[in-house]
């Protein structure tokens, strides 16, 4: 099960890729300045994959509007993620956990997803500005998807 709501969230540094190249992405940077969602997912390039991030990307100002930036993180490349947010016109950052050392902090690894071995597993989390985790959420599979009101809901009480 994945961390619990009151843990210190585990920092990490996780490569990105834009037009500019790789650049890092680190959860402590919002520290004392915004609120953090955090997204796990399992792969780039897959049915509900691209909808919850193409639906969160479309609804982006909502999570600024609540001082939030949204990081989704999987175990994809991040040159196969900047890919897929070009195909997809994803627009928050993706964060690539290749060696699955983040995914395993958090306790959201799925193993073996499809046979083809282990991966992130669904899940989201809103993280303050003091790096506490203040919501969590796995999934019970791959096919569903966070609770959204819920995590927009605890962001607003962290106004």
């Amino acid at each position: 099960m994945a961390i619990k709501i009151g843990s210190q969230a585990p920092d990490f540094t996780l490569k990105s890729k834009n037009a500019t190249g790789l650049v890092d992405v680190k959860l402590s940077n919002n520290f004392g300045k915004k609120n953090t969602v955090l997204l796990f997912f399992p792969a780039a390039f897959t049915g509900v994959c691209t909808q919850e991030l193409c639906d969160i990307s479309g609804g982006i100002n909502a999570y600024a509007d609540l001082n939030a930036d949204v990081i989704a993180i999987s175990i994809d490349t991040p040159f196969a993620l900047e890919a897929w947010a070009q195909k997809e016109k994803i627009s928050l950052t993706l964060a690539s956990d290749l060696n699955k050392e983040v995914i395993k902090k958090y306790d959201v690894v799925f193993p073996m997803l499809a046979g083809v071995g282990d991966t992130a597993a669904r899940a989201a989390f809103v993280i303050d500005k003091a790096g506490v985790v203040q919501y969590a959420e796995q999934t019970p599979t791959p096919k569903d998807l966070p609770d959204f009101n819920a995590v927009k809901e605890t962001l607003a009480n962290l106004q």
